[in-house]
């Protein structure tokens, strides 16, 4: 099951070692990654595999939700067949 994360926030040291980490925490699969500062702004954008993450779907989010909030970002998991859902007609 794949799924892309999100990271919006200011820029800081550090951003990409704890979200990756946290992936590797719960068996979550880093397939690719795109970042990009703009303006003193992180913004990241991660496409995962979730299927072999090792805590529940709703474990997983409270997980990147105390991240988020640690590091004073906004941090959203979105699996893929939501996304393509919310994008077909």
């Amino acid at each position: 099951m794949k799924a892309f994360v999100t990271v919006i926030g200011h820029d800081t040291v550090g951003v990409i070692a704890r979200v990756s980490g946290l992936c590797s925490q719960l068996n979550i699969n880093v397939e690719d990654v795109t970042q990009s500062v703009l303006q003193g702004m992180f913004a990241m954008i991660m496409l995962v595999d979730l299927s072999a993450c090792n805590v529940p779907h709703d474990e997983m989010h409270k997980a990147f939700a105390r991240l988020a909030a640690e590091m004073d970002m906004q941090i959203n998991v979105t699996r893929q067949e939501v996304f393509d859902a919310m994008h077909t007609i």
